[in-house]
């Protein structure tokens, strides 16, 4: 059993990105568990009520991650689409300590050539919180939010997966938390719907020849295998 960790800037993106993988890794036995930076209603001038939706969003979030099989929940519910605002940091220290205090193995955060700058500061803020030699962090990983990686435009940094995670058995788990969330949903053909997210996982299976997977680019790993050097190559 190990600790694993999804970094995120807003609620929702947990499911979206790597749902389907911290479901699998809570079937295995592992402890998961999800830091949110950002609290994502903020930033809608429509909002009539935001305290109202500030408490629907704490529900859905505790709800959503109670299907995927989440046992720590962590929400800083900082400015939405605001993150730019705090020094970087400030992010990093606080991201930090939750890693200090999890001790995560592996970590799950955001692409950062994202076109939200949640998104973007959320994985600068993970990669200098999971830095080498100042966390026990052995594989960081990157993933993908639909609405967001896919709006980028010429000149970011492109997403190129490198490890697919087979979610075949936890799509489902993947699409009944993403329900949980159902003041952020919308209807097809905007990616943040469920067809739009079964979709991706389909064809994320297909670059991987399984049914449905999840994918990652390496931030940073470091291989736990011990390689026997008395042995000659």
């Amino acid at each position: 059993m190990s600790t694993v960790l999804a970094v995120v800037a807003h609620p929702d993106d947990e499911v979206i990105g790597p749902g389907g993988t911290l479901a699998k890794h809570a079937k295995a036995g592992d402890e998961v568990h999800v830091l949110i930076l950002a609290e994502g209603k903020t930033s809608r001038a429509d909002d009539p009520d935001p305290e109202a939706s500030a408490a629907l969003s704490a529900h859905e979030t505790e709800a959503s991650c109670a299907v995927l099989g989440s046992t720590g929940v962590h929400r800083l519910d900082l400015a939405d689409n605001q993150l730019d605002t705090y020094p970087l940091l400030t992010l990093a220290q606080q991201v930090g300590a939750v890693v200090e205090q999890l001790a995560p193995h592996t970590v799950y955060t955001h692409h950062s050539g994202d076109l939200n700058i949640d998104h973007e500061l959320t994985a600068r803020a993970c990669m200098i919180a999971c830095r080498p030699h100042a966390s026990p962090v052995r594989w960081l990983l990157g993933f993908s939010t639909l609405s967001a990686t896919d709006a980028g435009y010429a000149g970011r940094e492109p997403f190129v997966p490198a490890v697919y995670s087979d979610i075949t058995d936890t799509l489902a788990y993947k699409l009944d938390a993403m329900r949980c969330y159902a003041s952020e949903l919308r209807d097809f053909p905007h990616p943040r719907s469920l067809k739009a997210i079964g979709l991706q996982a389909e064809l994320f299976g297909a670059h991987a020849n399984t049914a449905a997977a999840e994918a990652f680019s390496v931030l940073r790993g470091t291989w736990d295998t011990h390689i026997d050097q008395s042995k000659e190559v």
